[in-house]
């Protein structure tokens, strides 16, 4: 009994002292006075630990290192199986792209579908080169979803079937050349 009537005592002195420090505080809550403006004696600590952890940075140079070796690899691949013309570069044909990826699948859907690359990346993209495009039809200065592209340019496959089968092929170029 008297375990318990200790025990009792001191969850009420516990509740007491911490009521007391939170009517301290005021109405704002503690550190609505620095984001108000106002000043608070306190320092501006972050009590979030990520923010505790210094994160060092990979310099420019080894990712852009990293991203060649594996442009490099990539190339290869995709000229090996005749994706990429053997005296093409993976940079200047993937240059009007926002992503590789999407470069990629275009490549893809090109030798998949019989589509001149050209047409399909100026569909794609909305970027005309300097590349000839007389013999694209339905070319527009708009940027397309590949399946809408593939389907101007070629009505008689299955669109949205050959832009997933080469959506799959990119992401499968990407996992190899990693």
């Amino acid at each position: 009994m008297k375990k318990l009537i200790t025990l009792a005592a001191l969850a009420a002195i516990t509740l007491s002292l911490g009521a007391t420090s939170a009517s301290a505080q005021g109405p704002a809550g503690n550190g609505a006075g620095n984001a108000a403006g106002g000043n608070s004696s306190s320092s501006p600590r972050s009590y979030n630990p990520l923010h505790w952890v210094k994160k060092s940075k990979p310099t420019d140079d080894s990712q852009l290192a990293s991203n060649s070796d594996r442009d490099k690899k990539l190339a290869a691949n995709l000229q090996l199986a005749g994706v990429l013309p053997a005296n093409a570069s993976l940079e200047e044909t993937c240059a009007p792209f926002t992503a590789l990826h999407d470069c990629l699948a275009a490549l893809h859907a090109s030798k998949n579908a019989a589509i001149e690359f050209n047409c399909l990346r100026a569909n794609v993209t909305g970027v005309q080169t300097n590349a000839d495009l007389s013999s694209c039809k339905g070319s527009s200065d708009k940027r397309m979803d590949l399946h809408k592209a593939i389907h101007i340019l070629k009505p008689e496959v299955d669109a949205k079937a050959q832009s997933k089968n080469a959506e799959k092929q990119a992401q499968d170029d990407l996992k190899g050349a990693a």
